[in-house]
């Protein structure tokens, strides 16, 4: 058993003051004591929070992260970018997927991640040639999050043609091609190969509907993800709106409703571009918006009527996306900047009429839709979670005395990035002095597969 005390933590209930935190052999919580006398014979320190979750993550787009900034059209858009995107795809080997995995993963988990759902379409080898085991790449994808002490969300993505009215995939997606018998038999080779203590929870990803016919998949879906969360991108670019309209009619969110029975298990993706009945449909709905403003932001995609959104109850969370920065932080930031220049007002993310600090109700927020979008039955610092929490060092804040949810506005909006020093996932303690144990062995391995790639 391991037993911290903490001279403030975030509970559900609001910030407490000396709270005894203990963790049982099966790495959940097995309590939670505020108002506790400290302990000499146990770890202290200062503030402990609870962690964040990356709700949407290609792991393998983290190897071109900074790389792919330079001008290579006048009008240069997510478009030009997808074309660089899938020449790194087409080269990416498995030994290489999962060095490139096991950074990224290590990174999240000093910044403040501790689960991330991994929305994997990159299934096959070079051409679209299946190899001789179907979850080849997937299983990377496991045993980098094992590799470091990462909880993970596997969801196999169905990507089953190029666009509205297409028949199959173009030939640089072939490795992305896939059925749903392609999903279940990866689904259940994952689950076969189960005999780790974190266990990946397992769902399933639909592209986008320009990538699948949602009228087709819907009951196959629910019988794939037997309860698990599904995931699907939708309506990020304007051109997909566009598109949509002219194939079916309707708005993607909107056709997207009328085809599946979007609920609570469901994730949409960016969601950028809504119509007012969107959005009222998405918030409604009881699905987690899953929002990724860095990419979003690098992308040029546009802005998530957020603040109209939060008004209504909409949930969301935050997701890491293509990976080019890993910060929560900064995710939380930029959801609230963006409003506030979309709305020329200040402290703008808040449910209509509530008053108070916007970092805490950013990460309370983030961290219930991350929970969901994930699949995980309970987060926070409670009985019967597992075992995931975050120490702060209160010498990079503002003020090193602050108190409450102050901490959290002094986080998110005046530090670079979440002032982490130590992480606990599932009772063990992954970072400690704001370093992964394997940081050097694992940077060195992402180096050398970087620069294989480069030499392609």
């Amino acid at each position: 058993m391991v037993t911290i005390f903490a001279r403030q933590a975030m509970l559900p209930t609001g910030w407490r003051s000396n709270v005894r935190i203990e963790v049982g052999k099966d790495g959940c919580f097995s309590a939670i004591i505020p108002d506790s006398s400290p302990d000499p014979s146990v770890i202290c320190t200062d503030i402990v929070i609870p962690p964040q979750y990356s709700l949407h993550s290609h792991a393998f787009q983290r190897a071109m992260a900074g790389l792919a900034e330079g001008r290579s059209n006048p009008s240069d858009t997510f478009w030009t970018w997808r074309r660089a995107m899938y020449r790194l795809a087409d080269n990416v080997t498995p030994e290489q997927m999962q060095d490139i995995a096991t950074f990224l993963y290590m990174e999240m988990l000093e910044r403040g991640y501790t689960q991330v759902a991994e929305f994997h379409y990159l299934h096959h080898g070079r051409g679209g040639v299946p190899y001789a085991d179907r979850a080849e790449m997937s299983l990377r994808i496991v045993q980098a999050a094992r590799n470091v002490g990462m909880g993970l969300t596997l969801l196999p993505t169905l990507y089953a043609r190029s666009g509205f009215g297409a028949q199959t995939t173009l030939s640089q997606q072939q490795r992305f091609a896939s059925t749903l018998q392609t999903l279940a038999d990866i689904i259940s080779r994952v689950r076969q190969a189960d005999d780790h203590a974190m266990s990946p929870i397992v769902g399933v990803g639909l592209h986008s509907v320009r990538a699948v016919d949602i009228r087709e998949v819907g009951a196959a879906v629910d019988q794939l993800a037997a309860g698990a969360p599904i995931h699907i991108h939708v309506a990020e670019q304007q051109a997909e709106v566009a598109e949509c309209l002219q194939a079916t009619g309707a708005r993607p969110v909107e056709y997207l409703f009328d085809h599946a029975a979007v609920d609570a298990r469901w994730c949409l993706v960016h969601a950028t571009h809504l119509s007012a009945a969107e959005t009222t449909l998405v918030a409604r709905s009881s699905a987690v918006a899953g929002l990724c403003p860095i990419t979003e932001a690098n992308l040029g995609d546009g802005l998530f009527p957020f603040s109209v959104y939060v008004a209504q109850g909409g949930r969301f969370g935050i997701g890491s996306d293509s990976n080019i920065l890993i910060s929560p932080g900064e995710e939380l930031r930029l959801l609230e900047y963006g409003a506030r220049l979309d709305r020329q007002q200040r402290c703008v993310c808040l449910p209509e009429g509530e008053m108070g600090s916007v970092g805490g109700y950013l990460y309370r927020a983030a961290c219930e839709g991350g929970r969901q979008a994930c699949g995980l039955p309970s987060s926070g610092l409670v009985v019967g979670a597992r075992a995931d929490l975050c120490v702060l060092a209160p010498e990079k804040l503002s003020l090193p005395e602050l108190q409450g949810d102050r901490i959290l506005d002094s986080a998110i909006f005046a530090c670079p990035t979440l002032p982490v020093r130590d992480v606990m996932c599932a009772g063990q303690w992954v970072v400690q002095d704001g370093r992964h144990a394997d940081h050097d062995g694992i940077t060195r391995n992402f180096h050398r597969a970087l620069a294989a790639l480069a030499a392609e």
